[in-house]
């Protein structure tokens, strides 16, 4: 079934389109405007951040020099050494770890 349509029909349809895209670009606009405020609005500042060293753990005795260890086996040396004496490691202070050749 073919319709035909009156010269005023096809003319409405013309402009309910037209404005049907035109609505959408309006929302796309305004959209695009309220993102483009936020963004403007909160400045993203890189401030340079004074170099402060770490603060130690609880418990901890400081720093530790490991000579030819990685710091893995370290670990491994330090927890050994005190399940040995029977002390929590947090009680006992390690100065260096060097590898014996």
């Amino acid at each position: 079934m073919i319709l035909a349509l009156t010269q005023q029909q096809n003319n409405a349809i013309t402009i309910a389109l037209v404005a049907a895209i035109a609505l959408v670009v309006i929302i796309a606009v305004i959209r695009k405007a309220i993102s483009n405020k936020k963004s403007a609005a909160e400045p993203v500042v890189a401030e340079e951040v004074p170099a402060v060293p770490a603060p130690e753990a609880p418990g901890s005795a400081g720093q530790l020099k490991l000579h030819d260890v990685e710091p893995k086996t370290a670990a491994m040396l330090m927890a050994i050494v005190a399940d040995k004496m029977g002390k929590p490691l947090n009680q006992l202070r390690f100065i260096s770890i060097k590898e014996v050749k």
